[in-house]
């Protein structure tokens, strides 16, 4: 089931608090959208909404993951391919409990997550204009 949500970026806060509401403890999210729609900036509403305070959230473009604590991880995987995340292992990072969010998942990687039994959640994020996005929240 997918639902969809129109919001302001300044009210994004509000998509990171019904996410926390609804999804399990531990879970993969995988974040769609185009360059610039707003992946990273939905992953800072999270952070804040997981109360994390004094980290600075950017996107692992080069790092590949950020930690956020304990429990919240972000990876940026635009230049990875299936077969490097398996080479780098990766895929074992997922093991740990908390929330894994994944920009630009590649369909393989998450087939891969998917059939290995892991919680995962897509969201996909539609550009309207510059103030406001549409969330495809679900499969």
């Amino acid at each position: 089931m997918q639902t969809k949500i129109t919001a302001f970026l300044q009210d994004i806060s509000s998509i990171a608090k019904k996410l926390k509401d609804s999804l399990p403890k531990n879970c993969i999210i995988f974040l769609n959208g185009t360059l610039a729609s707003g992946k990273t900036t939905l992953t800072k509403a999270i952070v804040k909404e997981f109360g994390k305070t004094g980290v600075t959230v950017t996107s692992p473009t080069f790092s590949l993951q950020n930690r956020y604590g304990n429990d919240l991880f972000h990876y940026d995987l635009y230049r990875v391919s299936f077969d490097e995340i398996i080479d780098l292992g990766l895929y074992e990072e997922f093991d740990k409990d908390g929330w894994h969010i994944v920009e630009w998942a590649n369909e393989k990687l998450k087939t891969f997550l998917e059939s290995a039994g892991y919680n995962t959640f897509n969201i996909s994020i539609n550009i309207l204009d510059l103030n406001s996005r549409e969330y495809t929240l679900g499969v």
